[in-house]
């Protein structure tokens, strides 16, 4: 199986994989320059840098590489390894580089009103594959969505099952009403989606919370959700909002997460918040 096709098939395929490649040679080797090691989520591999302790090595730096989602460098003097591997003694160094490969992030957008326009717009410039889903065919279409990646015009509850939400996957619901955002957000907090945020203010939050709480839904599910959605920019128009929500998706995927609000603990925990919001 060559590298580079199953690297393409797994990044399309919505998952993480490590790339480690030699980079620096010195010496003897039991490989060469340029040889390359992916390792999939699993902890399964394609290709090889040599094995022995040095690739058993690189393998679990790959597996932290993936979680952290930051590039290692790794330098390895073979003849230190000859008192427990006798495969490898070469006597040379070798340099290996090992790199997280990411899937493309992917915003799924529910509801295609105005703000949904901007809002595919920006998340597209900025690498996001937008999902457009809405289930009136008169706002969900090509038309009003050419930049996006797919748009999908059905009822919410049918197309759930046919989406794969994975971590690399970034929910936004700006749908047209109170009850479509719940609908939307009990299925959505169910899901392993990076980035979950919801339009309004923290009284229609609370409000949407309060109902998916009588239901069973735990307050601790609640955390991850970004409500009112966006950074704190002042924003106003559909523009501005799309930008302060894609700002904070950036931050987010890089781990700069500055906005992020526990909102299970603001809310449900704050009596004095939960005083201003009744």
């Amino acid at each position: 199986m060559d590298v580079y096709d199953e690297l393409v098939r797994l990044r399309r395929s919505g998952e993480k994989c490590a790339l480690a490649t030699i980079v620096q040679v010195n010496g003897s080797i039991p490989s060469y320059q340029s040889a390359k090691l992916l390792v999939r989520q699993d902890g399964s591999i394609v290709g090889t840098i040599g094995g022995g302790c040095v690739e058993a090595e690189v393998w679990n730096v790959a597996r932290e590489v993936m979680e952290s989602e930051k590039p290692r460098h790794l330098t390895f003097s073979l003849s230190q390894e000859a008192a427990y591997d006798n495969g490898l003694i070469c006597g040379g160094q070798l340099n290996v580089f090992v790199e997280p490969v990411l899937p493309q992030p992917f915003a799924y957008i529910f509801g295609a009103g105005h703000v949904s326009k901007s809002l595919s717009k920006v998340a597209t410039l900025a690498g996001f594959a937008t999902i457009v889903i809405d289930d009136r065919e008169q706002f969900a279409n090509r038309e009003r969505f050419p930049e996006a990646d797919q748009v999908y015009a059905e009822d919410y509850e049918t197309l759930f099952p046919k989406l794969k939400i994975t971590e690399s996957s970034y929910i936004i619901i700006v749908t047209r009403g109170h009850r479509d955002d719940m609908r939307v957000l009990r299925w959505a907090l169910e899901t392993p989606a990076r980035y979950l945020a919801m339009i309004g203010s923290k009284r229609k939050t609370l409000s949407v919370m309060r109902e998916l709480e009588k239901e069973g839904i735990s307050r601790e599910a609640f955390a991850k959700l970004h409500a009112p959605m966006g950074l704190e920019i002042g924003a106003i128009t559909p523009e501005e909002i799309a930008v302060s929500v894609v700002a904070e998706m950036i931050a987010v995927r890089r781990g700069a997460d500055p906005a992020w609000r526990d909102i299970s603990k603001s809310i449900f925990i704050n009596d004095k918040l939960r005083a201003v919001v009744k």
